[in-house]
């Protein structure tokens, strides 16, 4: 791969994605797949003007081995230092940086049900922190390919084709070409316009179908509005960051309570280091109360069942079926790039800033005119060749938004 190009994107991270401002913190969390590039992004964040540049390295195996081997309660613990780390985080209010490289099978032969009980009990203690600096940070997924992911993708290759190769689809759909930066600005106006004409509007409701029997229906918070794109911190000092590179979407936190039938999901959902393939979702009163699975429904009907806000909806998102990722016609098993390949639902934890002036409102009060409130949030793919989306205003007007898979505004 050129170190030029690699350059680029570790600058467009740094200044597009967490736009670094002079003084802060930099948190950087990344498997031990590329330590090169995280160099290079850990100098892109002192160019900017960052601080101090925080590393914490992750490695899939050793994660999976403390799932096997330690207890139920170790699990559990949240410890005074990792406590010591969150407060920090309120406190600093650092950039955050997820550079993901996991396998998508690399928690094979894990207890779910033992993660799980793990994840529930550690959330209480965590959610006053995450609560604290909600909308305040500056925040980025980006991706860098590890091996067994890259072989994942391109099973036909050998491991250093399947890493070069996965490396120049990461490029190309992050835009990492002449001016990435530059590139970034003309695709964030080009959001913005579709959230506003979708804003102007103020549907009360989408309608999904498709031959593959999806045929759904969402209700829209009335004080709800699409984002895309850069987001903007609130407070005191108002910084644009884009929290995802690769990002194709336009999206909103619909109403909870208010969904009705059936999702059929288009790619697999790779969850707590497994993959779940070929499943449907039937809503009721805005909850999953059917889940099927052809792999790992088990660990569906865990995931909906992770707290009481589990089974209900905090994102729709729309994105073209003829979008630069699924033009690549690849099949990444990461939800980064999946879900930005085609329309997406999330099951768990909505979005306040998709709630308007929510910067002047509480979490709590962003709960309570309908933003869902949960542990997890969890992106499933639902776009498809023939899906159609119809807006429906709150007087009955039906506007035809997806043709085909794709746009028609």
């Amino acid at each position: 791969m050129q170190q030029e190009r690699l350059k680029k994107y570790a600058h467009l991270i740094a200044k597009c994605g967490l736009n670094v401002q002079k003084g802060q913190e930099v948190n950087i969390r990344c498997g031990l797949d590329q330590p090169d590039f995280v160099a290079m992004v850990v100098e892109e964040c002192y160019l900017a003007g960052a601080s101090r540049v925080n590393v914490k390295w992750n490695y899939m195996p050793v994660d999976k081995l403390n799932y096997n081997y330690r207890s139920l309660e170790t699990l559990s613990e949240v410890t005074e230092i990792e406590k010591a780390e969150l407060q920090r985080r309120v406190d600093k209010l650092p950039c955050r940086l997820w550079l993901d490289s996991d396998d998508p099978d690399g928690l094979d032969g894990t207890d779910s049900e033992k993660i799980s009980k793990a994840n529930r009990a550690r959330f209480p203690v965590i959610k006053p922190y995450r609560d604290a600096v909600e909308n305040k940070e500056q925040w980025c997924i980006a991706s860098v390919p590890g091996k067994e992911w890259a072989l994942k993708v391109f099973p036909d290759l050998s491991a250093e084709e399947a890493v070069e190769k996965l490396w120049e689809a990461i490029l190309d759909t992050s835009r990492v070409d002449e001016d990435p930066v530059a590139a970034w600005q003309k695709h964030n106006e080009n959001l913005a316009r579709r959230c506003k004409f979708l804003n102007d509007y103020k549907f009360s409701s989408l309608e999904y179908k498709s031959a593959n029997g999806t045929d759904f229906k969402v209700g829209l918070n009335p004080v709800g509005k699409f984002s895309g794109g850069g987001e903007t911190t609130i407070g005191k000092n108002k910084v644009y960051f884009n929290p995802n590179i690769p990002s194709e979407e336009v999206f909103t936190s619909p109403m909870r309570g208010i969904a009705e039938g059936m999702v059929v999901a288009t790619k697999p959902l790779s969850y707590q280091g497994k993959l779940i393939e070929n499943f449907t979702i039937r809503f009721e009163n805005g909850k999953a109360v059917e889940v099927h699975a052809e792999k790992n429904q088990d660990l569906l009907e865990k995931m909906i069942s992770m707290d009481e806000g589990a089974a209900y909806l905090g994102e729709c998102a729309l994105i073209a079926y003829d979008s630069p990722i699924n033009n690549t016609g690849i099949l990444f098993y990461n939800t980064l790039f999946d879900e930005n390949a085609s329309c997406h639902l999330a099951l768990g934890r909505g979005f306040n800033d998709c709630i308007e002036n929510y910067e002047n409102l509480t979490v709590e009060e962003c709960e309570k005119l309908g933003v869902n409130s949960s542990m997890i949030h969890v992106d499933f793919m639902i776009g498809s060749k023939d899906m159609s989306i119809v807006g429906v205003t709150k007087d009955g007007k039906r506007v035809s938004l997806f043709k085909n898979g794709n746009w028609v505004i």
